[in-house]
């Protein structure tokens, strides 16, 4: 389900700009108004950020401000994009682009390879994994399922990171990587595997973005001409852009600043594919004149729910901590979260599927309830357990609803029906638009009941009733309608992969429910071992457990389950305790030491600008020109963020005081060790070897390099001053 869950199914399309504004909040009505100029909006989780930006490309469009077709959206799954055209089209504002990055890159490079490289584009191979195979095969590196699909996800990581096979080793190593094989093996199947793609001219996934920065890099009338055509950006989930996706947003960009990016640095759980937050938490360092917005009204989760997520966030450490919202709930009181302890996952999985019997009996959807567990491995237990109680399921992450074989055929029948159906005998008694549908999928297998159990022949009737069901949302919303209108309503929903509310409860790992939303959520195997996983061990890699359990507890809108099971199975050692993140949390445990102050509130940080009025709205921002950041030592244009810190690209000579950068690095360590933090949260390495070239000499000369800002100029300025004059600073707690 999505945050549009409990507003009209088919809503009315608003009569003007100003009708787009209506309904929305303070903070979202100031995204979206902000039509001009860098924009950030820090969104916590169930706040409206799909809202906010969909109503602020709808009233830019509706106002004559923006026009539709010079406005690119992008985000990360078909999903979202669907739903984000879905939204538009509603709003009154088709004609927008909303895609994914790949979606985005690869309508370009079909379009300009002909002109840029000529001929047509290599075909694009669906899975890597057989090319991979091959690949290590050609090395004489055998490879089991597991290692060949841990392997298959270095490469990806690699190549999003920009990393060649030759500097893999030195990366996986620099970045903490749990390498399936030694590194070395890893560098020779990779390189292999882009021969192999060369050979069978064929590219993957990633090539699409790679091949489009490089097309735009080196086709500057091309890169103009992509320009010329997309005015504004708008990036959704914004934490999860990786170094290659901000590479190529820049050179869409190219001098311009018409940007709007929407995050949340606390739901930040794809960093092992390349993923970072670190665009989204430099956005005011690299656009110093940008507007931030901060969305904290949760209108998803009760105030008993949204408690406990803020309580999993005062307990977490590192940068993206230090950034975290204070959410509040703006729902009407709820239960208390309910914990459950079992002797082995059999039982906890049974134990669960008993507790949704007697939700579903006292009236809840099965599609209000969800079960969210860390790995896909866990998901047969539950399964078996829903089966064994004749609970309807649907996986998540399996077959996409339009893709379905019923699905299809039901679709043809619809058509066949809409053309011809005065000469069908099925219609002759059919009043309205759902009795029609109803009709005409009685001949595919839907019948008034659904079938015992919950096999292939429930799986079917269910996509057939979930149909049925929207015919009656759009008769209602549409009186008039006719079949053939609901026809095209479908294509258009199964071209955005907007499918319908299917009737089942919703089986899905914890990376898989992102962006998604029930009523009742059952988080189940929250134990060590499980959550945080076994193999993170670093604390950044705690940090990132401790986010997904974040991003599952506010899923849930009212009722939240947690449980853990003490062992795997049945007559198994008990050794196993619940999760360490629940301490201090959950009836009976212990407190912990949390963080001290609440995070950020609500509100809005304007940047230094002219304020000018718009035509056809209210006054709006205008911001200057941003200069584009040049190497202070060869004078090219800078985007990549570490770059930026340092004012000069990677391979130009640095003039940085060796001396200088070990002091300050010892002191860091100190530092560190004292705060009971990371190292990169005092300083990353990037901005002390920035200070060690700029040997600051006072207050601000230190606060004009990126990434000291305010908080840490005044915790640890006079320190870094300190060890630059050749003096030891005094000892302190370093703290607040």
């Amino acid at each position: 389900m999505t945050a549009a869950t409990h507003s009209t199914l088919f809503p009315r399309v608003p009569d003007s700009a100003d009708a787009v504004l209506e309904g929305l909040d303070p903070e979202q009505r100031e995204v979206a108004t902000a039509l001009h100029g860098p924009v950030c909006v820090l969104a916590g989780a169930g706040t409206g950020k799909t809202r906010a930006i969909t109503h602020r490309i709808a009233y830019g469009v509706r106002a004559g401000i923006l026009q539709p077709s010079s406005v690119l959206a992008v985000t990360f799954t078909n999903r979202a994009a669907g739903e984000m055209r879905g939204r538009l089209r509603q709003l009154g504002a088709a004609g927008v682009q909303a895609r994914t990055f790949h979606s985005a890159a690869l309508r370009q490079l079909q379009y300009f390879w002909p002109k840029a490289v000529g001929g047509s584009l290599p075909r694009l191979v669906d899975r890597k994994v057989q090319l991979v195979a091959d690949a290590a095969a050609a090395c004489r590196i055998r490879l089991d399922r597991g290692e060949l699909r841990d392997v298959t996800g270095e490469i990806e990581w690699s190549k999003v990171t920009q990393t060649v096979p030759s500097d893999y080793a030195l990366a996986a190593a620099k970045a903490g990587r749990e390498a399936p094989r030694h590194q070395a093996e890893i560098a020779q199947i990779y390189a292999a595997y882009e021969d192999l793609k060369r050979d069978r001219a064929v590219i993957d996934f990633e090539d699409v973005l790679l091949l489009t920065v490089a097309v735009l890099q080196d086709r500057h009338d091309i890169a103009d001409q992509v320009r010329a055509q997309y005015q504004h950006f708008v990036v959704d989930e914004y934490q999860d852009v990786s170094p290659l996706q901000q590479r190529l947003l820049d050179l869409w960009l190219g001098d311009r600043d018409n940007l709007c990016v929407v995050g949340d640095a606390s739901q930040t759980i794809y960093s092992f594919t390349g993923a970072t937050p670190d665009y989204l938490l430099d956005f005011r360092t690299r656009h110093p004149g940008a507007t931030v917005v901060r969305l904290v009204r949760d209108y998803r989760s009760t105030p008993q729910v949204v408690h406990l997520a803020n309580g999993l966030l005062a307990q977490a450490r590192g940068r993206a901590a230090d950034h975290r919202l204070e959410l509040v709930s703006q729902r009407p009181a709820g239960p208390e979260p309910a914990y459950a302890e079992y002797t082995d996952e059999p039982a906890e999985a049974e134990g669960a599927a008993r507790r949704i019997r007697e939700l579903l009996d006292s009236g809840i959807q099965a599609s209000e309830i969800a079960v969210l567990f860390r790995t896909n491995a866990q998901s047969e237990t539950y399964e078996q357990a829903l089966a064994d109680a004749g609970i309807p399921y649907q996986l998540r992450g399996a077959e996409r609803f339009f893709d379905r074989p019923e699905v299809r055929k039901a679709g043809v029948a619809l058509r066949g029906a809409a053309r011809f159906g005065g000469n069908d005998a099925l219609l002759d008694e059919a009043v309205d638009l759902p009795s029609q549908v109803r009709a005409v999928l009685s001949g595919e297998g839907w019948t008034t009941t659904p079938p015992a159990g919950s096999g292939a022949a429930r799986e079917r009737w269910e996509s057939l009733a979930a149909l049925v069901s929207l015919a009656q949302d759009f008769a209602a919303a549409q009186p008039r309608a006719t079949l053939a209108d609901l026809v095209a309503e479908l294509d258009e929903r199964a071209n955005a992969q907007h499918a319908p509310t299917v009737q089942g409860v919703t089986l899905a790992s914890l990376h898989s429910a992102k962006g998604l939303e029930w009523d009742v959520v059952f988080l189940v195997g929250v134990a060590e071992g499980m959550m945080p996983i076994t193999y993170a061990r670093t604390d950044e890699q705690i940090e990132e457990e401790r986010r997904l359990l974040y991003v599952g507890v506010t899923r849930a809108r009212a009722h939240l389950h947690v449980s853990w099971a003490l062992a795997r199975s049945p007559g198994g050692r008990p050794n196993r305790r619940p999760s360490r993140f629940l301490d201090g949390l959950r009836p009976g445990s212990a407190a912990v030491a949390g963080r001290t102050g609440a995070g950020a509130a609500g509100g809005v940080e304007r940047g230094h600008a002219r304020a000018a009025t718009g035509t056809g709205g209210p006054a709006v921002a205008r911001r200057t020109q941003r200069a584009p950041a040049r190497c202070r030592v060869c004078g090219r244009t800078l985007t990549d963020a570490g770059e930026l810190k340092l004012m000069r690209c990677e391979d130009c000579p640095s003039d940085m005081d060796e001396g200088l950068y070990e002091r300050l690095r010892d002191w860091r360590a100190a530092q560190a060790r004292r705060s009971g933090q990371p190292a990169f949260c005092v300083f990353t390495d990037k901005t002390l070897m920035a200070i060690a070239e700029a040997a600051p000499e006072d207050e601000g000369e230190l606060a004009r390099i990126p990434g000291v800002g305010m908080r840490k100029l005044n915790r640890h300025g006079a320190d870094v001053l300190a060890i630059c004059a050749g003096q030891v600073p005094e000892e302190g707690d370093g703290g607040d």
